[in-house]
């Protein structure tokens, strides 16, 4: 039987893999959600199945996020429901290969799942949050956006964007109660793999990590109120070495003068 919510999480990509995960944790935590995805069948099954399991309130929005109009609905509905204060940012796709003979119409696809719909939803999200005085926004990036493969630029640049862009959000709100996260996967066991370039398959077993693992730690790394959250990474202290020596540039990297080295 379903008792008080402790809010509302909408989650897209959330039929499978990290997405379906979340939706798993968080309704376990005792929250509604709201599943985004485009297949409106098996969406509408896996939010049946959610319900029926965890007690809690399931609703679906059908959209897909390489479209202008699925984008849009996203929006509209973190703007209408004022019970949503979780946003999982998570719908994705991969693709892997040299940059000379990729399709750019992939390509563009590719750039509009993870960077635009990535982006709106986000600020969407941060507008309504910031009306509503608190909410949380989780946005997921790669591991490739450390590790950038020779044939993962465009996926790689895209999820290294995610992470700035998250790092300048935390900023914004740095003085507020609305909480933000970036989550920084390496390979975890989801179809994204599938026909991008680099199948499950070909990688080392070790380094392969379970959906629901990961958005366990992921959620753990959000109660510890961390801005960056690698699931794997041994000691946070890693990250912020790597995060404290990009600071260091910063008195450097806007001066008058070029550096001696350029000057003859």
């Amino acid at each position: 039987m379903s008792t008080a919510s402790a809010g509302t999480a909408l989650i897209t990509g959330a039929t499978a893999g990290l997405g379906a995960a979340y939706a798993e944790e968080l309704a376990a935590r005792g929250h509604d959600i709201v599943m985004v995805a485009r297949d409106q069948e098996r969406l509408e099954k896996a939010a049946a199945d959610l319900a029926r399991r965890s007690g809690r309130e399931v609703s679906v929005v059908s959209a897909d996020l390489s479209t202008a109009e699925g984008i849009r609905a996203v929006e509209e509905r973190l703007a209408s429901d004022t019970a949503i204060d979780i946003l999982v940012n998570n719908a994705g796709s991969a693709l892997f290969g040299p940059l000379s003979a990729a399709d750019p119409a992939h390509l563009e696809s590719l750039i509009t799942l993870n960077l635009t719909s990535t982006t709106r939803i986000a600020a969407a999200a941060a507008k309504a949050f910031a009306g509503r005085g608190a909410g949380s926004i989780i946005n997921i990036s790669s591991a490739f956006a450390l590790n950038i493969p020779a044939v993962g630029a465009v996926y790689g640049a895209a999820k290294a964007y995610v992470i700035a862009f998250t790092q300048a959000l935390a900023q914004e709100f740095a003085d507020s109660s609305v909480r933000v996260q970036v989550v920084v996967p390496g390979a975890l066991e989801t179809a994204i793999w599938d026909g991008s370039g680099i199948e499950l398959h070909q990688l080392p077993k070790e380094a392969v990590m379970s959906p629901r693992d990961a958005a366990r730690a992921a959620l753990a790394g959000l109660d510890a109120g961390e801005l960056v959250t690698i699931p794997s990474l041994p000691e946070y202290t890693m990250w912020q070495a790597y995060d404290e020596a990009r600071l260091a540039l910063a008195p450097v990297l806007s001066l008058s003068q070029p550096a001696k080295r350029y000057i003859g």
